[in-house]
This record gives structure tokens, sequence and C-alpha cells, in this order.
């Protein structure tokens, strides 16, 4: 599947420290791509992307893009 498919995108930021959160939710904001606040990566809107959300919700802020 490409971009060119139709498929959304998210924008996702780093808003909170990862200072004093589980080694797992560290590791879950290092795999969507996220290294330091305030940083903004762009991801596919994918299941597995929205589960990885879903576990880092208190940390980010998401912003859907067309």
């Amino acid at each position: 599947m490409s971009e060119a498919s139709g498929k959304s995108r998210l924008r996702i930021t780093l808003t909170k420290s990862l200072i004093g959160y589980s080694q797992r939710q560290k590791r879950t904001a290092q795999a969507l791509g996220l290294r330091r606040m305030q940083q903004t990566v762009e991801r596919d809107d994918t299941p597995v992307i929205r589960g990885m959300i879903a576990k880092i919700e208190h940390l980010v802020t998401v912003e859907e893009l067309e």
C-alpha cells in the first residue's frame, strides 16, 4: 500500500517527558520514532500505530492529516 492509495496519516507529538515512566512505555515511544519532547513524527494510520498510541496516549498528542 502506498500513500497514493488515499490512506490517512497521523501527526504524533511527544508532549510529556518519559522520565519516571516504565521501560515499556519508553520503548513504545522510541518505536514510534519519538526521541525527545516536542518532537513530531508522521505515521500511516494503521491499527498497529493506533495500538501503540493507545499505550502512551497520556504522553502524546495526535492530529489526523488528510
